[in-house]
């Protein structure tokens, strides 16, 4: 009889982190239409999905400042957003799988999509299929409207969706210490070249300059990341950055990424326009998650207020960029 079973024995994972039974509370609650949608919302993280926005929107705004031949389309901005954002989606579903296929991901962790039985792994897998195939049917359209050729952009865009299921899956970047140099490159250049490009049909290799400080800034939400799971990811046999350097140099490693930007806008500042201090008002809330970082009970918190200070940060990044009488390596 289930009442004569131990509490303990209900909640052990079997091997590869797969649960005995799926709960029956949950079962209830996903029959509901609307908490279904809602479960499945939460199953992209959306709390990460300022990672690719904050770059696209950049690299629209540097477009708007130094646009075309058919000048600046809002419309064609829309079809790029429908483009990139569902992309992100699937990866971080992805994601998801091969955590849990792999035993990464257990009562403990933050993602516990399939550990709680939340979603069965065939929902997961189709929810992942459906937003790539989302993805490429916007890029559709967008080809059709953009100035760039054709394999110009099907090259940046197909790069940054193989990119989004490599991480995990297939050779699994993440699982060798690969993770880090991804994000860098396909949350910071990749982004702002790809949405600067679909609106001006070129791309200026300067701007690659502008995405530095997002890209920086969304490793530093990925870094928190694995220094969090450090412990679980050792005991997974996995290798992240976090494991190979040590918790005291990944303090050091996300204190370089989360203020290296300031430092920047104070110096595009001093030399071009008083505009780049506008994301300075995040410093405060900067320095208050640094905090965090240093403390184990508040570790836990640290990824997903990071990626909260990327929003606000990115947002008055690209405003700065919007109103500045110069752009450094742009606009003299």
């Amino acid at each position: 009889m289930e009442l004569s079973k131990k509490p303990e024995d209900m909640d052990r994972p079997t091997a590869e982190g797969n649960l005995l039974e799926q709960p029956k509370e949950k079962m209830l609650l996903t029959r509901n239409p609307l908490m279904k949608v809602r479960t499945y919302v939460l199953a992209l993280r959306p709390w990460s999905l300022s990672a690719s926005l904050l770059p696209t929107l950049l690299g629209a705004a540097l477009a708007y400042r130094l646009p075309g031949d058919t000048g600046f389309s809002w419309c064609t901005l829309f079809l790029t957003l429908c483009t990139v954002i569902p992309v992100h989606g699937a990866g971080n579903v992805v994601n998801t799988y091969f955590d849990f296929v792999k035993g990464i991901d257990n009562r403990k962790s933050d993602d516990r999509t399939l550990v709680d039985h939340i979603l069965s792994i065939d929902e997961v897998v189709s929810l992942g299929a459906i937003l790539y195939l989302a993805g490429c049917a916007s890029f559709v359209p967008l080809v059709i409207l953009s100035p760039a050729r054709m394999e110009h952009l099907a090259l940046v865009y197909f790069g940054g969706l193989s990119s989004s299921f490599l991480y995990t899956g297939g050779i699994g970047l993440k699982y060798i210490a690969l993770g880090d140099i991804l994000v860098l490159v396909i949350f910071g250049p990749v982004s702002v070249v790809f949405a600067f490009l679909a609106q001006t049909g070129r791309v200026d290799w300067p701007i690659i300059y502008y995405a530095i400080p997002l890209a920086l800034n969304t490793e530093a939400i990925l870094h928190s990341n694995n220094t969090r799971d450090l412990e679980t990811d050792c005991k997974a046999e996995i290798v992240t950055l976090a494991i190979l350097i040590g918790r005291t140099a990944s303090y050091l490693l996300y204190a370089f990424l989360l203020f290296t930007p300031y430092i920047v806008f104070v110096v595009a500042s001093v030399r071009c326009s008083l505009w780049f201090l506008l994301p300075m008002l995040t410093l405060p809330r900067a320095f208050k998650i640094e905090r965090r970082f240093r403390d184990p009970d508040a570790m836990r918190y640290v990824p997903r207020q990071t990626a909260r200070l990327n929003f606000y940060f990115g947002m008055l990044y690209m405003i700065s960029c919007l109103f500045a009488s110069r752009l450094p390596f742009l606009l003299r």
